[in-house]
């Protein structure tokens, strides 16, 4: 497989062959940025590209809406291949742009795909009222007619840029945001209120939470904060967020501990900053909940 440096060499690359050759296929390739989210249209109508360039590596999120099938292509992750095969439209794929991703397309493939920061999504979620974010997660072989809604919805602005205004881009992303934290990423808003806390309870007991994430409370505690019975608090924060408040806990400080990775401060010390009894108790719910233990995440943080 051949590798090219950046993505606007392979673009040259594809571009200057189809010059080159007889063939009619035609790479689009049209882009919008919006803040730190940046919105790319990518498709082609041949069989002959070659092998597309590898991504930079980012603290970001790529999500991949196919707005056609998608017959056949190979998919190599830190150079090693990992799929093989096609995806039918409306299938969407959330790829960690920490790692290094490169795909050989072997079909014609209409495809839209957002660049999220990792850390627009998490100062999203606390702007909401979720700071337990803490990871988009996609089963394989997921099929999503919201977000291809969503980015059918930016195909005349993809295609002319002076067409939409900022406003309504930005709601799109807004939706685009909402639909992911709740579908892939843990998070739950209630669809309705009945049962549910009040605002100012949401609040209220998410900064309790928060702030007494390192100290020993009871459930009586958070509940008498909120004004309301323990059994009526734990029923309608279940209805609110999706979690006991034992769980939300515990997501959090990960959330926390997850942020703190990147800091000076050894696994020890993350790990009492963030509630947890030691380092081994840590890494144990850690691993339980994103799937690795912090001191490999923070190993492959350091070799970005």
């Amino acid at each position: 497989m051949r590798a090219y440096r950046t993505e606007l060499d392979w673009i040259d690359r594809v571009e200057n062959t189809s010059e080159d050759s007889e063939s009619d296929a035609e790479l689009v390739h049209q882009s919008i940025t919006r803040g730190p989210v940046q919105i790319v249209r990518l498709s082609y109508n041949g069989y002959d590209l070659p092998p597309r360039a590898s991504n930079p590596k980012a603290e970001a999120f790529g999500i991949i809406s196919q707005l056609i099938d998608f017959k056949k292509h190979r998919l190599w992750r830190g150079g090693s291949l990992v799929y093989e095969g096609g995806h039918p439209k409306a299938s969407l794929a959330i790829t960690d742009l920490r790692d290094e991703w490169s795909c050989h397309h072997l079909s014609p493939f209409d495809n839209v795909r957002f660049v999220i920061p990792s850390s627009y999504i998490r100062d999203f979620a606390r702007d909401v009222g979720r700071p337990e974010f803490h990871d988009l997660r996609c089963p394989a072989g997921t099929q999503d007619t919201v977000v291809l809604g969503l980015a059918t919805a930016l195909l005349p602005v993809l295609g002319n840029p002076q067409s939409g205004t900022t406003l309504f881009v930005e709601q799109i992303i807004l939706a685009m945001m909402t639909h992911l934290a709740q579908s892939y990423g843990g998070l739950h808003f209630p669809s309705r209120l009945k049962g549910t806390l009040a605002p100012w309870q949401e609040k209220r007991a998410i900064d309790f939470l928060s702030a007494h994430m390192t100290g020993d409370f009871s459930i009586d505690d958070v509940a008498k904060a909120c004004e309301l019975s323990r059994s009526y608090f734990i029923k309608a924060f279940k209805e609110t967020f999706g979690k006991t408040p034992y769980r939300w806990l515990i997501e959090y400080r990960v959330a926390r501990a997850k942020d703190l990775l990147t800091s000076e401060m050894s696994l020890a010390e993350i790990a009492t900053a963030c509630g947890f009894a030691d380092q081994s108790h840590m890494t144990r719910i850690f691993s339980q909940v994103l799937g690795t233990a912090p001191g490999h995440l923070r190993r492959f943080m350091q070799r970005k």
